[in-house]
């Protein structure tokens, strides 16, 4: 069998693996590992596997990954969720649909220090979810609108997964968390303005909520201070060039341990379980991390992605319309595997197509492709791809945050949730479409801070 044939057979028993269920991290390996067995001998594999894990798990951008997620298990237990709800419903509840409009808003509050999806819609769905059913919610409405606001986690900054595209393509942390906060407002946009349009169409799915009176309203307020500090402090910090994100995260992480110490809800116990579920997320992503690295390995010396590159430039697409394909595969992937294992897949396939197609590797000046520089690329590329594989997380059949929201809304058939979150999945079609259209939306605020 020839190194190609043999590369694609590979992706089909990886795709058939995870298909059964076989965790993404001990796919890649094995696959990886016989891959380059057979091609190079297991001599060559063992070489590879004596210094593979530390050269990959001792890069210094990767020390920024168990930081923010601690930040997140410890913002899961230190209210902030429920101080972010209380206040986005406090301004915005008296409208029709405007409860759901603040669970989005605290949804982006919240993902703006976790950083990651899954926690995000569990933590949100448990503090809001009560609240919307009190209110009359349909069942459709409230699971869609949570499911869907989860996705916030991955994009507004800080983000594990932006986090590992950048140390795939050798980007900058900073400039793609810059880059990703306007689409992420953009986002939050996007979805309120869909509530207003679903609600208008179906005033019963969303009734207006109770009034409040001007004492609760100003301790509501007053309340979601401590977020916006721990928010400015990690995020300001890091935006206005006082220190880099992995110092940012162990700030971050003191501020939130301090709050929650402070409001009596975090104590002994709870950092304990913070720190053990750090460490449990963390092993697992640095797993998929080495996987990948065997796989990217295997897949190199194969020819693959090389050939893949060459096969696509030699068809005639234009460049904008090999973009646009590659997007629709990547939320097509989205429903077979989770965000992560797709970005440590895909991107080393992806990522060379672009930059060939954007006039070369080593292009660093306005290149005939995209009309852009390989660096501009790396960070436009990144959010749009960002983006859909937000998609995957909403999408059958995997739609892990349907599946998240799901277990907590019991009451509430699958059916009918993935049904309430197709309003917010078109909403995320046309952001895509606008930030193809304007990839100055992605490049202006990195631009402005290096200028």
């Amino acid at each position: 069998m020839d190194p190609i044939t043999l590369g694609f057979t590979a992706l089909a028993i990886l795709v058939a693996l995870i298909a059964i269920r076989i965790p993404i991290g001990y796919a890649m390996i094995l696959v990886g590992g016989v891959g380059v067995a057979l091609l190079n001998g297991p001599a060559l594999l063992l070489n590879q596997l004596k210094t593979l894990a530390y050269g990959q798990f001792s890069i210094y951008d990767l020390t920024v990954v168990p930081m923010f997620i601690l930040m997140g298990a410890l913002a899961s237990k230190a209210g902030l969720s429920t101080a972010l709800f209380r206040c986005a419903n406090a301004w915005l509840g008296r409208m029709r649909g405007g409860t759901a409009m603040a669970a989005i808003a605290a949804c982006a509050g919240f993902g703006a220090v976790c950083g990651s999806s899954l926690a995000t819609a569990s933590t949100m769905g448990r503090v809001a979810l009560p609240e919307l059913k009190r209110y009359g919610y349909s069942g459709a409405l409230a699971t869609g609108t949570l499911a869907a606001g989860g996705v916030l986690g991955i994009l507004i900054p800080p983000s594990v997964v932006l986090i590992i595209y950048a140390i795939i393509v050798e980007a900058n942390i900073v400039t793609m968390f810059a880059a990703a906060l306007v689409p992420g407002l953009l986002a939050v946009l996007l979805f309120i303005l869909t509530i207003a349009i679903y609600v208008w169409i179906r005033p019963e799915a969303g009734p207006r909520g109770a009034g409040i009176d001007r004492a609760e309203f100003r301790a509501a307020t007053l309340g979601v201070i401590p977020v916006v500090l721990i928010f400015g402090v990690v995020l300001g910090g890091i935006y206005g060039g006082f220190y880099n994100p992995t110092p940012a995260a162990s700030i971050g992480v003191a501020l939130v341990w301090l709050y929650g110490a402070l409001r009596g809800r975090i104590r002994t116990a709870e950092l304990v379980d913070s720190i053990q579920e750090t460490a449990r997320t963390a092993g697992m992503i640095y797993l998929i991390l080495l996987g990948a690295e065997l796989m990217k390995i295997f897949m190199s010396r194969a020819g693959l992605p090389q050939a893949t590159a060459e096969w696509i430039i030699q068809s005639g697409y234009a460049p904008m319309t090999v973009m646009v394909l590659l997007l629709i595969a990547l939320v097509l992937l989205g429903c077979l595997m989770d965000s992560l294992s797709m970005i440590l897949l895909v991107i080393p396939f992806f990522w060379p197509v672009l930059m060939d197609l954007n006039g070369g590797m080593y292009q660093g000046t306005e290149g005939a492709g995209f009309g852009m520089s390989t660096e501009d690329l790396k960070v436009w590329f990144g959010i749009l791809a960002l983006i859909v594989v937000e998609l995957g997380l909403i999408t059958p059949p995997v739609g892990m945050n349907v599946f998240v929201i799901s277990a907590l809304a019991r009451d509430t058939p699958m059916i009918e949730t993935f049904k309430g979150v197709m309003p917010f999945f078109g909403a995320e079609i046309v952001r895509v479409v606008v930030l193809l259209m304007l990839p100055g939306l992605s490049l202006w605020l990195p631009r402005l801070l290096a200028g």
